[in-house]
């Protein structure tokens, strides 16, 4: 196969004598006999070089393009298929932290139902990120897309949203965790606040507008003391910085409702469990250092209260992700211009039986049928609060939300999966 400068600079066929000198000289005699016909020669050579140099660049930037995590026709097509719609009135939506534990739920419901998903992750460290790429091909062998890239990466949003008009986004990427805003600061105003901006940027100026519903957090009730907690309560008092970039996001949804017609449902989660679920949760490690017969350490808060949690199972959630889109209405903006009002909400989305963390792990025991080794601390000044506590009933008005499954049923369907997902032989130890 020749290479490209054989192809630009062809050889003589046969073979080429020089054992003539004399025929060497008349050659050169003839080829350059005056400096004029040498001038001639070089510009040849010269043009002829500029030309390899400006293919051999086309070249390198088509294969660039071709190579890149993103972009190209091939890339297109698939974005377009994923995002096909397969009912009649469905929805076209981009799940950004598709990856993630609730994005992936939503994206397989979605999918199920007949709408378009198209999925988009940057699979970050914060916790092992086999179990996204597992999840991500969980997604794939249903036929969603996900494509690997940040919520900061305008120019991919804005591709995205060029090949698909999405009807819908349903924005789950988030910086997620209390505890860890302590190492990390700059994580959650990256992906919690600029991240926010930047996808509703892209949002404002598309056209048509999507709907966008995003996951805020029950966090954001902070050191509210009232229960239970309802979106009507105060929440300007965050008790930790994961907690202030939701409130924060909150704020500016609302700006950008205003201002531009973005219909925003904002979802606030209230301890969200179940298969596929965050290794940095307490039922998951409590799991893990259970099985593997390690102590887990149990926080409890003032006056050696027990803490507790409102915990919501993973597919009451996407009951009420689903209900939240399909109920969310249209945005009245075009091109980043505001025609109308449009609407703005917010809801509590979680189980409104609160569960105290000892009873937490005394269901796991059983269901591990482990005993655990508990080591009871006092609460650390980290950003967690004592207890949470949903009022749901404005979800259950508008879209008639009812969470159906209990702490005892869902910790056991998530220990199933455990076991199953670890390969654990007779739940003694990782195979």
């Amino acid at each position: 196969m020749p290479s490209l400068e054989d192809e630009l600079f062809p050889s003589t066929p046969g073979k080429f004598k020089v054992d003539r000198a004399h025929n060497m000289n008349r050659q050169f005699h003839r080829c350059f006999a005056s400096t004029s016909t040498m001038f001639l020669w070089a510009l040849f050579l010269i043009a002829l070089t500029a030309s390899y140099l400006r293919f051999q660049s086309f070249v390198d930037s088509g294969s660039r393009y071709f190579s890149a995590s993103w972009g190209g026709i091939q890339w297109e097509k698939q974005v377009r298929n994923s995002a096909q719609i397969h009912r009649s009135g469905g929805m076209s939506v981009l799940v950004t932290g598709a990856a993630g534990f609730v994005g992936t739920h939503v994206s397989l419901a979605l999918k199920k139902r007949g709408d378009g998903v198209v999925g988009l992750d940057n699979f970050n460290n914060y916790y092992d990120p086999s179990l996204k790429k597992a999840r991500k091909s969980l997604l794939n062998s249903h036929g969603i897309l996900v494509v690997e890239g940040d919520l900061n990466d305008a120019k991919l949003l804005a591709k995205l949203f060029d090949v698909v008009a999405f009807t819908h986004v349903m924005h789950l990427a988030a910086q997620a965790g209390v505890r860890y805003a302590m190492e990390n600061p700059n994580s959650y105003v990256h992906s919690n606040i600029a991240g926010l901006v930047t996808l509703l940027e892209i949002c404002k100026s598309a056209n048509p507008q999507p709907a966008v519903v995003w996951a805020s957090s029950s966090s954001v009730y902070g050191l509210n003391e009232k229960v239970p907690f309802s979106e009507a309560d105060r929440t300007d008092q965050p008790a930790s910085l994961y907690a202030a970039t939701k409130k924060a996001g909150e704020e500016i949804t609302h700006t950008y409702n205003h201002i531009y017609g973005l219909s925003i449902t904002g979802l606030r989660f209230f301890t969200v469990y179940g298969p596929w679920g965050r290794p940095d949760m307490a039922y998951f490690s409590f799991t893990r250092n259970i099985l593997q017969g390690k102590p887990i350490t149990i926080y409890r808060g003032k006056n050696r209260v027990d803490l507790a949690r409102d915990f919501t199972y993973i597919d009451d959630i996407v009951k009420g992700c689903l209900g939240s889109l399909d109920t969310s209405g249209k945005s009245t903006g075009s091109g980043g211009k505001k025609k109308g009002n449009a609407p703005y909400r917010i809801f509590n989305l979680g189980n409104t039986s609160p569960v105290k963390v000892p009873e937490l792990v005394n269901i796991l025991e059983r269901h591990l049928k482990v005993k655990a080794k508990r080591n009871i601390v006092d609460m650390p000044g980290n950003g967690d609060v004592p207890f949470t506590h949903a009022n749901i009933s404005l979800a259950q008005r508008e879209f008639g939300y009812k969470p159906s499954t209990d702490l005892q049923t869902g910790l056991k369907k998530f220990v199933r999966w455990y076991l199953s997902y670890y390969g654990y032989n007779n739940r003694k130890g990782l195979q």
